[in-house]
């Protein structure tokens, strides 16, 4: 026997009819809060401010680029 039952409801009153806490306002702290984060943080990504960091570790990072570089050419040995 099959019992097929359709249930026409938003999220939120299914939420309320099974008792589950409303995280709306959680979510919407979150996502307010990513947001700033990203904003604060896009200087990082433009390419002036990149090498700017790179280079203020001086030549350590340049061998470390350079060693990830032939690293990756190689091919592997079987």
């Amino acid at each position: 026997m099959k019992v097929k039952i359709d249930i026409d409801c938003t999220p939120a009153e299914a939420r309320a009819f099974f008792g589950l806490p409303d995280v709306t306002p959680l979510n919407e702290a979150m996502v307010k809060e990513m947001s700033r984060r990203m904003k604060d943080n896009m200087s990082s990504l433009e390419p002036d401010v990149l090498m700017k960091n790179w280079m203020s570790f001086g030549g350590q990072m340049q061998d470390q680029f350079m060693t990830l570089m032939r690293q990756a050419g190689q091919t592997p040995k079987e």
